[in-house]
This record gives C-alpha cells, structure tokens and sequence, in this order.
C-alpha cells in the first residue's frame, strides 16, 4: 500500500470521482465538454494528492495538494452549472457540494501539516 492510500482525504476524494463518474455516465452528448471538464476536475483530486505524497520536497508537496484543494474549488461551480440545467437534482447538487466542502477542508489542514 503506498502512504497516501490510507489519507482519508484521499479516499474520500476517490469516491466522489467514483460517484460523478457514475452520475454522468448517461448524460446526453450535448454536455461533453462539460461532462468532461468535471470528469477530469475531480479525478485531478486524488491525482495530485498521490502524487504530491510522492515528493521529497515540501514545497513540491504544499504546490501538489493546493493544486489538488484548486481542482476541488473547480468542481464547485461545474456542479452548480450541472443543476441549473436540469443534469442534477437539487439533493445530488448538495450532497456533492458538502463532500467538496469536506475535502476543501482537510486538503487545508494537509497543506498546512506539510508546513
């Protein structure tokens, strides 16, 4: 097992790309970029959390997992975008925006440990 598999911002930032992967799959094509952007915003998450834990320096792991709380912030609006027009109900909408908050929120304090 590599160390950042045990993080629990890790795990939680997995399952919520897990669960748009799963609530996209059947979008109409008409969205795909916009199907994509959030695809690939909240798989940039875990990506850059393993990949900051792979650094010796610091500073690279501070950058690596800011980038990481960035991609988080991205997916906010996108979320937002995907209820207003009708691809999420209000309830996915706020159960995506609570997990985002969560992972803001311990991607905070894992910068700051870094420190």
């Amino acid at each position: 097992m590599f160390s950042f598999e045990s993080l629990d911002v890790y795990q939680l930032s997995l399952e919520f790309a897990k669960e748009i992967v799963k609530t996209t799959f059947y979008m109409p094509r008409g969205y795909f970029s916009l199907v994509d952007q959030l695809r690939r915003a909240s798989t940039s998450i875990s990506l850059n959390i393993a990949e900051g834990s792979g650094r010796y320096a610091k500073g690279e792991k501070r950058q690596f997992y800011s980038i990481a709380k960035g991609s988080t912030y991205e997916c906010v609006p996108l979320v937002s975008l995907f209820k207003d027009l009708g691809l999420f109900s209000s309830e996915q909408t706020d159960n995506f925006k609570e997990t985002l908050q969560r992972i803001a929120k311990m991607l905070t304090k894992l910068v700051q440990s870094v420190s």
